[in-house]
């Protein structure tokens, strides 16, 4: 196999384990869970693995700056999918309507962000 190869399979059974392991503290340890999902891993892995593969930093310092913002938006699933769930909507509708709701948060940003000026 090829060294491309073999950092792809690292790439993608790093990230199942990381998804594998919330998934299973949460269903004994909710907020150990909820502290471990939080944390910007999925950031740092990909900063990580881009600086193997390019080197550039100006590509990292980039992705790092876009994060920044689009982070505020993507709050929006973590808001509504709750509050959906507790007023007594069904897990998928929930879940569907929470994407919607942070699609459009998304959008908004990036269109204040466009106005502002501010590059992604």
């Amino acid at each position: 196999m090829t060294n491309e190869v073999w950092q792809y399979a690292l790439k993608v059974v790093v990230s199942a384990v990381l998804i594998v392991a919330i998934t299973e503290i949460a269903k004994a340890k909710p907020l150990v869970a909820a502290v471990v999902a939080s944390l910007p891993l999925t950031s740092v892995l990909a900063f990580v693995w881009l600086h193997f593969e390019t080197g550039d930093a100006e590509r990292i310092a980039a992705l790092s700056h876009g994060i920044f913002w689009l982070v505020l938006p993507s709050l929006a699933l973590f808001l509504v999918l709750p509050l959906l769930l507790r007023a007594g909507w069904t897990f998928w509708p929930s879940l569907a309507l929470a994407c919607v709701a942070t699609v459009i948060a998304y959008a908004g940003m990036v269109a204040v962000l466009s106005k502002l000026g501010i590059p992604l």
